[in-house]
């Protein structure tokens, strides 16, 4: 009896110091540096249980064993649950850090830049087109309530998300210019200081004539002559669906649509595109001018004017500009 009693004893000993060897050996295999090669990034599905998360860490290589790893996240490591979403792996990176990467939930952030000018019809696009949003978007967002921006957002995000955040994005900083916007300016709602800043987006590129140009259409409507603005008829023709395509002829300029301003009195009844933060700054903030014109120089930008004598030799000299430069090209 005595001896059975030191046998079993003896086996109970080689079985603890067996499953303590095994221990080691587990949690060796789980903090030492991982097979990974390279920096890598991998996307873990939302519902992945622990399992899921194990198997695809070792089909993308970032991990040895599934086994190892499952074992050390339950026994090894903080009882914190992983999270799904897109995560950067750095080469090497051992079993148990990379469970902390997934439990931390920092996921790569991504980036989608809207550019001034774009129609809401456009910046659809764009979201339908960017790699990592979900969803739909419903209902499509009015023309001119985004603001253009870069955004940043993570994998699994939704379309609709990112249109709630630039519709918010505009409110604000509409009120806020709004609040700081120069005295006697000719437009009584932030609505219609929308509807100009689209026209002076689409008018001109360059951020230094913003303020100008917004100066000479706030003079026309003080002066309630028409805006006269050709993006304003190519947005009555297109809707900001598609690209005109083509140069606007005459007979554009005397088709009535509600946005053709060689024909309306005032502002058109919505904004023709989205602007930015800086064509919404000029038209609430403009420079003090008389003037009441401007054309195309050539260059890029444009040449101003306080009278109609001084814009009709502008338009001479540009009109030969153009004749100069079709000549030089062959066409």
């Amino acid at each position: 009896m005595r001896r059975l009693i030191y046998i079993l004893s003896a086996l109970g000993l080689a079985g603890s110091l067996g499953a303590a060897g095994a221990g080691f050996w587990v949690y060796g295999s789980f903090t030492r540096p991982g097979p990974l090669e390279r920096d890598s990034v991998l996307i873990i599905e939302r519902g992945s249980g622990a399992g899921a998360i194990a198997r695809e860490l070792n089909r993308a290589a970032v991990i040895d064993s599934a086994l190892i790893f499952k074992i050390g996240v339950r026994f090894f490591n903080d009882p914190i649950p992983m999270k799904a979403g897109e995560y950067l792996f750095p080469a090497g990176v051992s079993p148990m850090n990379a469970a902390k990467i997934l439990q931390n939930g920092k996921t790569v952030i991504r980036r989608m830049t809207v550019a001034e000018g774009l129609s809401s019809a456009e910046v659809i696009n764009i979201l339908r087109r960017t790699e990592g949003l979900t969803g739909q978007m419903s209902p499509p967002p009015e023309e001119g309530s985004l603001l253009p921006e870069t955004y940043h957002f993570s994998f699994g995000d939704t379309r609709q998300d990112m249109v709630s955040r630039m519709k918010t994005a505009q409110r604000k900083l509409l009120s806020s210019l709004w609040s700081d916007r120069s005295e006697g300016l000719p437009i009584n709602t932030p609505r219609d200081a929308v509807i100009l800043a689209s026209i002076v987006e689409k008018e001109t590129g360059r951020k230094g004539e913003r303020s100008r140009v917004a100066a000479v259409f706030l003079n026309r409507i003080r002066k309630k002559m028409r805006l006269q603005s050709d993006p304003t008829i190519v947005y009555g023709i297109t809707r900001g669906r598609r690209p005109l395509g083509r140069k606007l002829s005459r007979k554009d300029l005397k088709t009535e649509t509600p946005y053709n301003t060689y024909i309306i009195k005032g502002l058109p009844p919505t904004p023709i595109a989205n602007p930015g933060r800086d064509a919404l700054r000029a038209v609430l903030q403009p420079d003090v001018t008389d003037e009441l014109y401007f054309v195309a120089d050539g260059t890029g930008g444009h040449v101003f004017s306080s009278t109609l004598e001084q814009h009709n030799r502008n338009v001479a000299r540009w009109r030969r500009f153009q004749k100069q430069k079709k000549g030089a090209s062959g066409q």
